[in-house]
């Protein structure tokens, strides 16, 4: 059953965010500082209310005296709270690419630049819904601090920063001081890998080269191979060796003739996700083995190369394709 002041509530927090300025660094001022008493602190006030009641009717001195102490400390407590947010800056670091359902981890610092320490802040995304969402921190006087948060994209492509959420009730939690910010960042989501992707293609004879050359068996590659006993150690690939924990050799007759293309019109389902999602798996196996692979998509070639910026880019250009 849909719940009318639910979608009403929905509508005006979308239509409030999306007047907020998009920013990666924001300062807390009053105009973006915010504060509403929390259950507790309305439950003091009551019980403030029913000992000022009593007091008047029974005439008790020291009953005027605990109402009142105990209303003034909550009024300081409401100051005290207030200004633990405000004056504090908060900058987003540039996020690093993920791929579709992970984590987006976001690094959050927290400058303070009075001359006393603040307490108990928490920072979270604005709608995320997980018990464990907030992550709290203490910023040290004249210091900084650093605080991560994520949020878990589902699909590729280019992502705005969810917006976030940082709050306060230090020191008697009877109010809540909170702000919204939304970060003008994007992150770089990459296609999820297939699971269980099939081997690597049999690489494409190079220009100029003559005939097809032999067929390697299954999850052997061209100018690399898994190492077979009596292979001479001077061909043991070391470095590909210790990213994957396998042993690989050299393939002299192959590794001139032939070079790994990664095509999107071959690589076998029909349907156009499932190939983006293998081509990840493959560009991830290549480059995990120390490949060269180059990479066809509708409109985008990329030469066959080895590296982590090779491999960035593959991805990149598999997430936005």
């Amino acid at each position: 059953m849909l719940n009318p002041l639910a979608q009403i509530r929905r509508r005006f927090r979308a239509w409030w965010q999306a007047r907020l300025p998009l920013s990666d660094t924001l300062t807390l001022t009053q105009r973006n500082v915010y504060i509403l008493p929390t259950r507790p602190g309305l439950m003091l006030a009551a019980t403030l209310l029913v000992l000022l009641v009593a007091s008047i009717n029974y005439q008790l001195n020291l009953g005027y005296l605990l109402t009142f102490l105990l209303a003034g400390s909550a009024v300081v407590g409401m100051h005290v709270c207030h200004a633990t947010l405000r004056g504090l800056t908060l900058a987003l670091s540039p996020p690093d690419p993920v791929f579709a359902g992970q984590n987006a981890p976001l690094r959050i610092l927290l400058t303070n630049e009075r001359k006393s320490p603040r307490f108990g802040i928490g920072l979270a995304v604005l709608d995320a819904d997980h018990d464990d969402r907030w992550a709290w921190t203490d910023v040290p006087r004249q210091s900084t601090a650093t605080v991560s948060v994520a949020f878990q994209p589902q699909r590729r492509g280019l992502h705005h920063v969810p917006p976030l959420t940082a709050e306060t009730r230090f020191p008697l939690g009877t109010f809540r001081v909170w702000t919204v910010w939304r970060p003008a960042a994007q992150v770089l989501v990459y296609p999820s890998p297939e699971p269980l992707p099939p081997p690597l293609p049999e690489g494409e004879p190079r220009p100029g080269t003559a005939g097809p050359s032999r067929v390697q068996n299954a999850g052997e590659f061209d100018g690399v191979r898994g190492y077979r006993r009596g292979d001479p150690l001077k061909l043991v690939v070391w470095k590909k060796a210790a990213k994957s924990d396998e042993l690989v050799s050299r393939d002299t007759q192959q590794s001139q003739r032939r070079e790994l293309w990664l095509d999107f019109s071959r690589c076998g389902p029909n349907d156009s996700e499932a190939r983006i999602a293998r081509l990840a798996a493959w560009v991830v196996q290549a480059d995990k083995l120390g490949l060269d692979y180059g990479l066809r998509l509708p409109g985008v070639e990329i030469r066959p190369e080895s590296g982590e910026a090779h491999r960035r880019r593959c991805l990149e250009a598999l997430a936005l394709c």
